[in-house]
């Protein structure tokens, strides 16, 4: 490899290696799903998980599962509400039966998208 470094380790010489994108990796935070979805390869897949983080894939696999699970849930919420008719007049009508309501419809939501995408 051209430009390699190395330092000395008593009597050893080590490269410097650092994988693509690893300082912007620190900078970058994980949602609930890609921190999910994590784990899950940590536990579950580590072959997945090390051939990923080796080839500097996983931040930008855990980042995409992260934004696709919340769009999803984001999206079968809504739709559940429009359904069922839960909207701004209930909202101010009755709070807490809206809040209960949309809570809900998250955690159904949620099931979905961890079972489909986080823990696949």
């Amino acid at each position: 490899m051209e430009g390699l470094t190395y330092r000395k380790n008593g009597d050893y010489l080590i490269p410097d290696l650092m994988m693509d994108g690893e300082d912007e990796a620190e900078e970058t935070m994980l949602g609930k799903y890609g921190l999910l979805r994590q784990s899950f390869l940590k536990e579950h897949h580590h072959g997945t998980y090390t051939s990923r983080l080796l080839t500097g894939k996983l931040m930008e696999h855990l980042q995409e599962t992260d934004r696709q699970a919340q769009e999803q849930v984001d999206q079968m919420v809504a739709e559940m509400m429009k359904q069922n008719g839960v909207d701004e007049a209930l909202k101010e009508r009755d709070q807490m039966a809206w809040l209960q309501t949309v809570n809900s419809f998250t955690a159904q939501a949620e099931e979905v998208v961890l079972r489909e995408i986080v823990y696949r």
